[in-house]
């Protein structure tokens, strides 16, 4: 089906607008993303995960910042993009409303499709933020120095791709459920006469909230396997979930340590990435 030129120039905005957006709202919620992933490795709380950071100094407190910049404006770029692509192959129309199956459908692979690409730039990330690990890697170089002198199966399962499997799950599961509510909720919003940036802003923050609130264990447990460097850190899946779970008390409570945080951090991520996209939008159009 051809595209008519309304439809590419939608898409080229998503791509736009995705990418400034993911890099602003990095800068903004890093601090908070940073605190919630000490509290995910470590099960401390707020104060302590602060009081870490500040032991460690203000020279470190963006170390590891270089990864999730990039990723989330690569994210942001694409995010938005791949998913109208199927979304119109999918429903077999270029554009009107779409049913929830195609836009849960076309979600789920779009979700699979960033975690392909964004995967590798995480694992670094996590690798980077454990401050266990300041000094044998301290800095993305040298872990980066690391995964290349695997052989090659190494450098795929223990390397670039640990925990690949539950970023492609918990990403597919995430995208599929954002896009399958967001503009029905922002329009639910819309109808209730609020100014016409608010329903998206609203609808992202609310949607973004939930989703990652809901996906939050098994963050948790991405976290803790991709923090892991070398063979004798690797673990199989069930025995990683069970080192979490001991970990943590064996408690559910202690197990969204930085859930708190999260609704905060995912309320401004989602809430400004949502009503930027959907604002640039329409005012192109």
């Amino acid at each position: 089906m051809e595209e008519t030129p309304q439809r590419k120039q939608e898409g080229s905005t998503s791509y736009a607008v995705g990418a400034a957006s993911g890099f602003l709202t990095t800068l903004v919620t890093f601090p908070i993303y940073k605190t919630i992933f000490r509290q995910q490795l470590h099960a401390l709380s707020i104060t302590e995960a602060v009081h870490q950071l500040c032991r460690e100094g203000l020279a470190r407190f963006y170390r590891g910042i270089s990864p999730p910049l990039l990723a989330k404006t690569l994210q942001g770029a694409f995010m938005y993009g791949p998913h109208d692509s199927f979304l119109r192959t999918f429903s077999g129309q270029s554009s009107g409303s779409y049913s929830l199956g195609d836009r849960a459908t076309a979600g789920v692979f779009s979700g699979f499709l960033e975690a392909l690409a964004l995967g590798p730039f995480e694992r670094v990330q996590n690798v980077l933020q454990d401050g266990r690990k300041v000094h044998r890697f301290p800095t993305t170089g040298s872990i980066l120095k690391e995964f290349s002198s695997y052989p090659l199966k190494d450098k795929l399962a223990l390397g670039y791709c640990r925990g690949l499997s539950l970023v492609l799950l918990r990403n597919s599961l995430g995208c599929s459920l954002y896009f399958s509510f967001k503009d029905p909720l922002r329009d639910s919003l819309s109808e209730r006469g609020l100014p016409g940036w608010l329903p998206a802003l609203l609808s992202g923050s609310v949607n973004g909230t939930a989703i990652s609130f809901l996906l939050y264990p098994l963050s948790v447990l991405i976290a803790n396997m991709q923090s892991q460097v070398g063979k004798q850190e690797a673990l199989r899946l069930h025995a990683a979930a069970a080192a979490v779970w001991r970990g943590h008390g064996r408690r559910v409570s202690l197990l969204y340590r930085g859930g708190s945080l999260l609704i905060l951090r995912s309320g401004l991520t989602w809430g400004l990435t949502t009503a930027i996209h959907d604002f640039l939008l329409e005012a192109t159009n």
